[in-house]
């Protein structure tokens, strides 16, 4: 469970460290604002996979599907912060795309597993790992593909300082590392 007394009382300090005064006017109520925005955005950081599985699970396994089906999602958007530097990972897009073995995962809850594991403190080849293990821990393949493309705060704004810097990362799995043909759908 995430502490919103405790994350108040270290955003004051914070405030403090840096030279402000965390009880004027502007700054009051900050603490408790923080913690209430932390407790949204790092929602994800109370679930396993195993309870994100467990939470979007619905499955359709009475959908006659042939080998041949490949299931794409693209520019499906999410953000996550750095586990490094507590930095904004921004503009993220995420290619979901699988081969269904029976059953299929209903497209909204793709969307939301990515929302739910960008929502944790970690890298960005960690979501896409991630988001591949839901899959398939519902679906019951292993043929899936999750492509990462997005922006981080930690290089874009602080460091090193490229403004147009985006990172991309992929994770394929099953067919998707044997077969080329699978490629296309993943551009």
């Amino acid at each position: 469970m995430i502490d919103e007394k405790a994350i108040e009382e270290h955003i004051r300090g914070i405030l403090a460290a840096l030279g402000d005064d965390p009880e004027r006017e502007g700054l009051i109520d900050t603490p408790k604002r923080v913690a209430k925005m932390y407790t949204e955005i790092f929602a994800g950081m109370q679930y396993t996979n195993h309870d994100i599985a467990e939470m979007f699970g619905k499955v359709f396994d009475e959908v006659r599907v042939s080998g041949n089906n490949v299931v794409v999602m693209k520019d499906i958007e999410l953000f996550s912060y750095c586990e490094h530097h507590l930095a904004l990972m921004y503009d993220m897009k995420a290619t979901v795309a699988y081969i269904p073995k029976g059953k299929v995962i209903g497209l909204s809850k793709i969307a939301r597993i990515c929302d739910m594991v960008g929502r944790r403190l970690q890298l960005q080849e960690r979501i896409g790992c991630d988001i591949a293990d839901i899959i398939s821990e519902i679906t019951g393949t292993e043929d899936i593909a999750v492509i990462l493309e997005g922006y981080h705060s930690c290089v874009t704004t602080r460091g090193i300082q490229k403004t147009n810097t985006k990172t991309v990362t992929v994770e394929r799995r099953g067919k998707f590392l044997e077969d080329a043909a699978l490629q296309l759908y993943l551009r």
